[in-house]
């Protein structure tokens, strides 16, 4: 009977996982740092996230930093700058134009989508960007983990 119910949970465990929590969960390149942070929309630092379609660079916490993009005024995304298919190093910062997050490594060609944190030529074999949890309470945006 132990068997029986360890083997229905193991199954469970390994279907339950998406591709993209598999290789997020399973990146050897980056850490998961703690990041807690609270962002008020209406002090002057963070006016670009008021508006839809822009982002911020928030360098205070994550490997590297952490980009936030304003979906639609309701929605937010959070994503590490590091590019997740390295490891941290002088050159692994990503740089954002648009919605793209692109490493300036001159041995790769590395773009993300910071909409979705996937790898925008080869998704199923890159590990997509360190995505961190985004919370809007009233005016203020809490980014955390």
């Amino acid at each position: 009977m132990i068997k029986k119910i360890a083997f229905f949970f193991l199954l469970t465990v390994c279907f339950s996982c998406s591709k993209e929590d598999r290789l997020r969960n399973n990146n050897p390149n980056l850490i998961t740092p703690l990041v807690n942070l609270n962002l008020n929309l209406n002090l002057p630092e963070y006016t670009p996230l008021q508006f839809p379609g822009n982002h911020l660079i928030i360098t205070q916490q994550g490997i590297k930093g952490i980009v936030v993009f304003n979906i639609n005024n309701s929605q937010y995304t959070a994503f590490e700058i590091s590019d997740p298919n390295h490891t941290p190093n002088s050159c692994s910062a990503m740089t954002v134009e648009g919605i793209e997050a692109s490493c300036p490594c001159e041995d790769d060609e590395n773009t993300y989508d910071i909409v979705t944190g996937q790898h925008k030529t080869n998704p199923d074999t890159k590990f997509p960007m360190l995505r961190y949890q985004v919370e809007l309470n009233g005016e203020n945006l809490r980014i955390f983990n």
